[in-house]
């Protein structure tokens, strides 16, 4: 099978100063709210930008410099409060605040709405993210799920079923377990037949992954037609995917082509550095109240601030690199 899903990247990373063709939005992806004043108060405090809320991240761009940008995956947030935030553009206000953890590294972002008394920012940033969480059958590959009642499948919302195959190996166990597929527009589940509950649900999004499963059908005819079956329906889902985020807006926001500032091409050259401090600025350290002692360092010859239990110098190299 082709892997025309393994590039998925937007729900699952969180990116700085991405390029316009990486905001784009992918196939399957929707753009669900758009707040044309927002400030990103944890690395552009007084930089006023646009926030777009898509169906798989949040992503934040400077209006007045469209190359500073940030895309937040959903998958990669691990917390979502409000509290008080001091903005140069509102002062003390009531601020959204997203913890994430990407690649082992926690940032910390902060949107303050420039508007006053409009709560649209938490309810949607809130909303969508919560339906991105209770939605993730669609997503990722589940084992022994309540995915079955009465030997029939628990259709998710916009799931349609193609086809049941009775009399279907898996090879999980030396001696295999007989059961049954059913082949939908949005993954293959396979359930025991003298048992429901040991069960497996594939989304097409996760196949050509790192998981391996052996399912065996007879005769060899009937195993092909699945086969043929199966790349088909995989085909149509990676032109068009259905991620299961279903919220919308009472106000539609218009089409992302409409909200796109053609980026001008800098006369200065960018320094390397300034490429670091994009996401310097966003590092997590919620328990640091003052700077950590100085020590020295062999590595570097110098006197450097005490680094946190469970870093290294070589790390935050890689994590800069």
């Amino acid at each position: 099978m082709s892997a025309v899903l393994d590039v998925l990247w937007e729900d699952r990373d969180v990116r700085f100063d991405i390029s316009p063709q990486q905001m784009k939005m992918r196939p399957g992806e929707v753009l669900i709210d758009c707040l044309e004043s927002v400030e990103d108060t944890k690395g552009n405090n007084g930089d006023r930008g646009r926030l777009l809320v898509t169906n798989l991240r949040i992503i934040w761009r400077s209006l007045s410099l469209p190359r500073v940008n940030l895309s937040v995956g959903y998958n990669c947030i691990i917390n979502i409060t409000t509290r008080t935030a001091n903005s140069k553009l509102r002062g003390q206000t009531e601020a959204l605040y997203i913890l994430t953890k990407c690649n082992n590294t926690r940032f910390e972002f902060i949107f303050t709405n420039v508007v006053p008394g409009s709560p649209r920012l938490f309810t949607s940033v809130i909303a969508v993210h919560r339906a991105y969480e209770t939605s993730k059958m669609y997503r990722d590959l589940k084992l022994r799920s309540a995915l079955i009642q009465n030997k029939q499948l628990r259709l998710l919302p916009q799931e349609q079923i193609y086809d049941k195959i009775n009399g279907v190996w898996n090879l999980s166990s030396d001696q295999g377990n007989l059961g049954t597929f059913f082949i939908t527009n949005v993954r293959i589940v396979w359930h025991a037949n003298m048992n429901d509950s040991f069960n497996v649900s594939i989304p097409y999004l996760q196949i050509s992954g790192g998981y391996v499963l052996g399912f065996k059908i007879d005769p060899v005819e009937k195993l092909q037609e699945a086969v043929k079956e199966i790349n088909s329906l995989h085909r149509v889902y990676s032109a068009n995917p259905i991620f299961g985020v279903d919220y919308e807006m009472e106000e539609k926001p218009q089409p992302l082509e409409n909200l796109t500032v053609e980026q001008v091409q800098d006369d200065v050259e960018i320094e390397s550095d300034e490429h670091t401090d994009a996401f310097v600025a966003y590092f997590a350290d919620e328990n640091k109240q003052h700077d950590r002692e100085p020590v020295f360092s062999e590595e570097l010859g110098l006197a450097i601030e005490k680094l946190k239990d469970g870093f290294t110098l070589q790390g935050l190299w890689e994590v800069m690199t």
